[in-house]
Parts: C-alpha cells; sequence; structure tokens
C-alpha cells in the first residue's frame, strides 16, 4: 500500500477502484461511514504519496507549483457543495487532484490536474475558470499581436496531439469591444482555456510508475501553463 512518502509511492490499487464503483452505487453517509478504514487506506493515503512524488516531478520543469498533500490544498474534498444543488448525493464520485503554480488561490491559478473515476482517468493542464481580472488580462492577450500568435500556435500543437482536446469554451459570440473577424475570435469565446485527455485505467495506475505515466502528458503542455502563468498569472 503507498505511504505519506514520495519515494515510496506504489500505486494506487484495486480497492481504490472498488471504493469508487461502491460509492457510485451507495451514495450515503452510512455506505461511506462503513467505508471509511478503506477510504483511507486506499484513496488518501496513495493520493497524499502520489502529490509528494508527482509534485517532486513537476517541480522539475515548473519549480514553482504547489502539491500539498491535503484535502482542499492540492486534494479536492469528497464532500459534494450541496447548498446549491438538486442533487441530494452528500459525496462526488471521483478523486481530483490539482497542482497549482503561484501565489494565487487554488482556482485561480493555471496548473495540472489529476481526475479519477471508474472506468476513466483524465489529465488536464490550463485553467477551468477564469476571475473576472484574468479574463480581462486573456482576452487582452489573445489579440495581442505577439501573444495572440504564440497561443494560436500552443493550440494548434495540442490539438494535433491524439487524444487531447481543448476545452474552455463558454459564449456564443465574440466580447463587445473585440473584432469578430480577428484571428483568434474563436480564443475569445473562452472564459477558461484548458486541455484534457480521458483514457481507460491504465495499467501504470497500479505501480509508481503512475508518476513517469503522468508526467510523459503534462510535459508536452507546459507551454500552455506557462503562456497562461504569464498572462493571466
Amino acid at each position: 500500500m503507498a505511504t505519506m512518502n514520495e519515494s515510496e509511492f506504489q500505486g494506487f490499487s484495486k480497492e481504490t477502484i472498488a471504493f469508487f464503483k461502491g460509492l457510485k452505487k451507495n451514495n450515503t453517509r452510512e455506505w461511506f461511514e462503513g467505508q471509511r478504514q478503506v477510504y483511507e487506506a486506499h484513496v488518501m493515503g496513495p493520493a497524499k504519496a502520489f502529490v509528494e512524488a508527482m509534485g517532486a516531478r513537476l517541480r522539475e520543469i515548473v519549480p514553482r507549483i504547489n502539491a500539498i498533500p491535503k484535502i482542499n490544498k492540492s486534494i479536492f474534498r469528497l464532500n459534494r457543495d450541496m447548498r446549491f444543488s438538486m442533487d441530494p448525493s452528500p459525496y462526488k464520485t471521483n478523486l481530483g487532484i490539482y497542482f497549482w503554480e503561484g501565489v494565487r488561490s487554488r482556482m485561480e491559478g493555471t496548473g495540472f490536474y489529476f481526475h479519477f473515476e471508474p472506468p476513466h482517468l483524465m489529465l488536464g493542464t490550463g485553467t477551468y475558470m477564469f476571475s473576472d481580472q484574468q479574463i480581462v488580462r486573456y482576452r487582452r492577450a489573445v489579440v495581442d499581436p505577439k501573444l495572440g500568435k504564440e497561443l494560436a500556435k500552443i493550440v494548434s500543437a495540442i490539438s494535433s496531439l491524439e487524444g487531447w482536446w481543448i476545452g474552455g469554451k463558454h459564449y456564443k459570440r465574440v466580447p463587445a469591444g473585440f473584432d469578430p473577424a480577428h484571428p483568434n475570435a474563436a480564443l475569445l469565446l473562452h472564459n477558461g482555456l484548458y486541455a484534457g485527455i480521458e483514457t481507460a485505467i491504465p495499467k501504470e495506475f497500479f505501480s509508481g510508475r503512475l508518476i513517469d505515466y503522468c508526467m510523459e502528458r503534462y510535459a508536452p503542455l507546459v507551454t500552455l501553463h506557462r503562456w497562461l502563468v504569464k498572462t493571466t498569472g
């Protein structure tokens, strides 16, 4: 079983998968409390070790990355916010982990995302939703002669990678004050910008090789991350 020590990260387990499958079928506090020991041993334990190990690797190419092995830091809480939801289910049925750069709050920082929900694993890079201040800076950069061309090249390169997609498109019309005929007009329709890929759970999920697996997929996207840090960070 994985531990908190990054050097001893051994991957997740079949019990990790079984826990989330069970939670999806039995999304109640009673069921969760009955499975709390499994959750601590096979979800939180390896998740914390993964954050430590993945953070150490990411810092080799992004030195200022935040990798904090705590709930509400790099590890998203399992409890759902039910205040504004019609869904009475108390828990999320996925494990979300985020590594973000800079001093801004987690959700305002661009970074690298890990999302596990059986039977899929999703990896992503970028900013899910810009703050009001960030979106102003983002739009200016999109139409900037130099920065805009740089972004268009980055997005084109990522789109050419097998399985990867660009997300964050939200608006139907180009914002007021911007030219709908601009070469980057499509990027002005975004309220966030990120790249993602979803795959079946790989065999590496069950071993320490998961770090290499993720790193190989994050590395080609560092250009997008750095562009966002430079323009919206």
